[in-house]
């Protein structure tokens, strides 16, 4: 038998990699073109150019060693460039001793909360949250704290957040953009946060860790920018991958960035290069290291996604659906014709919609619908939103 721990975890585990085996089941009666499958931030696009022709140049290469163990933080020279790539965009001067290469922002989360928490502490997020988060937290034996969130608009509100902090407060996570709802945290709002951080850290005499969960800062719409986390919170630490911005969620690749302005950094990033190691990572993948190292400048296309959103949202809205127009990532995060958002669910599913529930993000009453998918699956499924529409509206 597995841990009763594990076992409540597993029954209560993602609706989202729920949902998305639903989805395998139900392409396999009614045919791929049958089934609107909206539950898997799971990137359509391809890799842009200078991804492919990087791994192509290794694979066909002759470069010695590119097969073996590096230091557990990941080659020098591939965090030197990035540190420099961060440098140019925060005006902080990063060296390669603040990055460390991780599996992925999943391995990283994990890494950066290891070498944090102590039993017991807490860790505050904003709901809706993307729901692993919980189980990222409760690895490394901490307690999640959920701090609401504006109705409708999603942005912290600061009365709530103080509210939240207290002297166990350890960390709190930012997810900008966020998943579900596409809202960016704009720089008032950040500024305002950093505000509440430092009264508490005051008043209580401790250090709060603001760790940036950002996969998705190069997915913005419209003209919008993304504050850095780094330039704004002096305890920072930034998490992020290239699962979304090159479309590598497979090669399960990324990189923790620690503000070098933290006290006793070296104690610091000394525990999050054990805990990568200790952890089982070991190291993130050599000959994605590589690549991405060559891609920093590249990017997927954003106005493809751009595309998919304004297909989407015109069409719910249109329908009577009410959503918050994302201005990043790839998700729409409309609300529930009726307040048992699971139960609606249910009902999307009778049409072959897949969507996830609001409540598997801390936020009942809404549902999640991720528009990476293709442009065809988009299109297909307009009508059956139209039929799932008259039952409610």
């Amino acid at each position: 038998m597995i841990s009763q721990k594990i076992a409540v975890n597993v029954k209560n585990g993602s609706m989202i990699r729920a949902m998305f085996e639903e989805g395998e089941k139900l392409r396999k009666i009614y045919g791929d073109d049958k089934v609107y499958d909206f539950s898997l931030g799971n990137p359509d696009l391809e890799p842009p150019e200078a991804v492919r022709s990087s791994l192509k140049n290794l694979i066909c290469g002759d470069e010695p060693d590119l097969h073996k163990y590096m230091n557990n933080a990941g080659y020098a020279d591939v965090r030197f460039k990035i540190a420099g790539h961060i440098s140019e965009e925060t005006g902080l001067s990063l060296t390669h001793e603040h990055i460390i290469m991780t599996c992925g922002a999943a391995g990283g989360l994990n890494v950066v909360l290891k070498t944090l928490l102590d039993p017991g502490q807490e860790v505050v997020i904003f709901s809706p949250f993307f729901g692993e988060y919980r189980f990222y937290i409760d690895n490394c034996n901490g307690k999640t704290v959920i701090c609401k969130t504006a109705p409708d608009v999603f942005l912290p509100v600061m009365e709530e957040l103080e509210a939240c902090i207290t002297p166990n407060t350890k960390a709190i996570i930012l997810n900008s953009p966020n998943n579900p709802t596409g809202v960016i945290y704009n720089e008032d709002v950040l500024r305002q946060i950093n505000s509440v951080l430092e009264a508490k850290q005051k008043e209580f005499g401790t250090t709060i860790y603001v760790v940036s969960d950002e996969p998705y800062t190069k997915l913005v719409y419209d003209g919008s920018s993304i504050p850095s986390i780094l330039s704004i919170f002096k305890n920072s630490i930034a998490v992020n991958s290239y699962s979304k911005s090159l479309a590598l969620p497979g090669a399960r690749i990324g990189y923790i960035a620690v503000n070098p302005c933290i006290d006793d950094i070296e104690l610091l990033i000394g525990g999050i290069v054990f805990c990568n190691r200790t952890l089982g990572f070991v190291n993130a993948p050599g000959i994605f290291q590589r690549v991405v190292a060559e891609a920093l400048e590249s990017s997927i296309d954003i106005e493809e996604y751009q595309k998919r959103r304004d297909m989407l949202y015109n069409h719910l809205t249109s329908l009577g659906f009410s959503c918050k127009k994302p201005q990043g990532a790839f998700y729409l995060f409309p609300k529930s014709p009726i307040p048992d958002d699971v139960e609606f669910k249910n009902h999307a599913a009778k049409h072959n919609i897949l969507l996830v529930p609001g409540s598997g993000f801390g936020y009942p009453g809404y549902f999640r619908i991720a528009y990476c998918t293709s442009l065809k699956t988009i299109e297909n499924s307009l009508p059956a939103f139209e039929a799932l529409a008259k039952e409610f509206m």
